[in-house]
């Protein structure tokens, strides 16, 4: 059996796994909120107490840099510690992954319903591939291709310097760096940042907020009210701030195509983009995402898909530990 775990800054899922011909079944499965909780041991815990079944792997993905078998992740109220875990667990050893990591270990997993098509790229297809993510944050992971076989790696390209490409960009970058002082991409291309966008485009009077909107977002979860009256038509300057943070997150994704050689395919995955991919599709994303000047055929060539299914980074932790287990096998054979 094998323990999965995506732990994320808004919601960590836990997950035992049963493999059977190299194939992934799911036993069971839970999910709590990440900041109910003073230590990932304590959820840990609470999922065992529940689900008493023999474990033999385990992989924990979590979103932050893993240096050393530990992490500190930024958008998480504790620390991650793998030692540890494998202690709570009642194992010798637990992978720990950065949750792109884990989500590029998990496209395998995927078919085709899974998917979305943003741009065909070319049916010849082939090489380094790369996965962009903004939830709670924004997580960038590659895959470098050896001729046989994807081997995916973390990056926290999330967290470099956000670039502005044009004049209204350049002001949300002055009016970002006024209240934060470094601004990386993460601070516009993410939950928050969407709603920090939003708030750019209202304190600098492009646009109103009319009553109803400011009590839904007082109530409700800013970005969720903000993506919705956007795609709604209910109100003009949360159809803005989506316009922005969708050329915005499209200039990122082509400018860590273009880091990593993504020939092989860019994946754009996290919570947010499912929940606009009519946006996504409307042609924004991609201009932006196309718009690197001598290098525009290159890219055009590139597949982009919108992860559809949120559980690939729970899936890619499982097969990263169904992996570990083949090769413990192989060892003792």
């Amino acid at each position: 059996m094998i323990l999965a775990a995506d732990i994320g800054g808004t919601s960590s899922r836990l997950a035992v796994f049963d493999v059977t011909a190299g194939q992934l079944r799911r036993v069971v499965q839970e999910r709590y909120a990440s900041a109910g909780h003073d230590r990932l041991e304590e959820i840990v815990r609470v999922f065992q107490s529940s689900h008493r079944l023999h474990i033999d792997h385990a992989c924990f993905a979590v979103a932050g840099p893993v240096i050393g078998g530990r992490s500190d992740a930024p958008n998480l109220p504790w620390s991650v510690d793998a030692s540890l875990l494998a202690r709570e667990v009642g194992l010798a050893r637990v992978g720990l992954l950065n949750d792109l990591e884990a989500n590029a270990y998990g496209i395998p997993e995927l078919g085709p319903e899974d998917l979305a098509v943003l741009n065909a790229g070319s049916t010849k297809a082939a090489g380094n591939q790369v996965v962009i993510s903004a939830g709670t944050g924004l997580g960038v992971a590659g895959l470098y291709w050896d001729g046989h076989d994807h081997h995916p790696f973390a990056t926290e390209s999330g967290h470099a310097d956000f670039a502005p490409k044009n004049e209204l960009e350049l002001d949300l970058l002055r009016h970002l760096r006024g209240k934060h002082g470094h601004v990386s991409w993460e601070r516009v291309v993410s939950g928050p940042g969407l709603v920090a966008v939003y708030e750019f485009l209202r304190d600098t009077g492009r646009g109103s907020e009319p009553p109803w909107l400011r009590d839904a977002m007082t109530t409700d979860d800013p970005a969720a009210v903000i993506s919705g009256a956007a795609q709604d038509g209910s109100s003009d300057i949360c159809r803005h701030a989506l316009d922005l943070f969708t050329s915005v997150y499209g200039a990122e994704a082509g400018n860590v195509a273009l880091g990593v050689l993504a020939t092989g395919g860019v994946y754009v995955g996290g919570g947010i983009a499912p929940k606009i991919i009519d946006t996504l599709r409307s042609g924004t994303f991609m201009d932006a995402f196309l718009g690197k000047g001598r290098l525009r055929g290159l890219l055009e060539a590139m597949p982009v898909h919108v992860i559809l299914n949120d559980l690939t980074a729970l899936l890619g932790a499982a097969r990263w530990a169904a992996r570990q287990a083949v090769l413990a096998g192989r060892a003792r054979a």
